[in-house]
């Protein structure tokens, strides 16, 4: 009997804690924004991009990586305005500016990254041409 009283009363605790946590008047706030970063031409996710998000007057910056579906998140961004770069090795870097956080709204994001080729290689100024 007392199990059975002890799994009631935790159970009815955690539904308070939920439903306390779902409460927009508890003071929370939900800033979020996330996404998705696929390969440009063949649409495939692309994981592991380095996607930092720099706040314009704080000047603090936030850094996460895009998993296997090429999916990102930042929770807890303060509303503000940010600028997002999106960065992978063997891939143009990507900049969003002027990307508006407001509080308790999700800023949704599908960036896609260009491959570099070869011909985004300069020369080097010290070779001479035909020798």
């Amino acid at each position: 009997m007392k199990q059975k009283l002890l799994l009631f009363l935790f159970c009815l605790l955690g539904g308070f804690v939920a439903n306390a946590a779902d409460d927009p008047g508890n003071g929370s706030r939900k800033d979020e924004c996330n996404g998705t970063v696929l390969q440009a031409g063949n649409r495939k996710p692309l994981k592991d991009v380095s996607v930092t998000a720099y706040n314009s007057q704080s000047k603090k910056e936030k850094i996460v990586s895009s998993d296997e579906q090429g999916v990102f998140a930042f929770d807890d961004l303060k509303p503000g305005v940010y600028k997002f770069v999106f960065e992978k090795t063997g891939y143009k870097k990507v900049t969003k500016e002027k990307v508006v956080i407001k509080t308790d709204e999700t800023f949704q994001m599908q960036i896609e990254m260009i491959e570099m080729g070869d011909y985004d290689i300069l020369p080097s100024p010290f070779s001479i041409g035909g020798l």
